[in-house]
């Protein structure tokens, strides 16, 4: 009786897994088909904030690209990665001060 009940649950955890496929697949051939026009409301989709469940994000290639091109030239323009990341915390604690009491140290400088 035990094994039927672990095929059981198998065998739901494999449909489980291939129902997510499917709706990952048409849901990246329906952004596909999207034009230009409609990709600035994928974006903004993208941009709001999810609090509730962890969803992956799938953002079109010309999109990681630039975003790694724009990484790549900000931490080369600093004189280390420390520097790159103080700068990246003092835009955020210049922006939002009271974020700096949910970080364990303080910042340095």
């Amino acid at each position: 009786m035990g094994e039927e009940l672990q095929e059981e649950t198998e065998l739901v955890e494999e449909e489980e897994d291939v129902e997510q496929g499917e709706g990952a697949q048409e849901e990246e051939a329906a952004e596909e088909e999207v034009g230009d026009a409609d990709q600035s409301a994928i974006v903004a989709k993208r941009q709001e904030v999810q609090d509730k469940e962890f969803v992956e994000v799938r953002l079109p290639a010309d999109v990681v690209a630039e975003a790694q091109q724009v990484w790549t030239a900000f931490i080369n323009s600093a004189s280390s990665r420390e520097a790159a990341g103080e700068a990246i915390y003092a835009a955020l604690f210049d922006s939002a001060p009271s974020l700096q009491s949910l970080f364990k140290t303080a910042r340095s400088g």
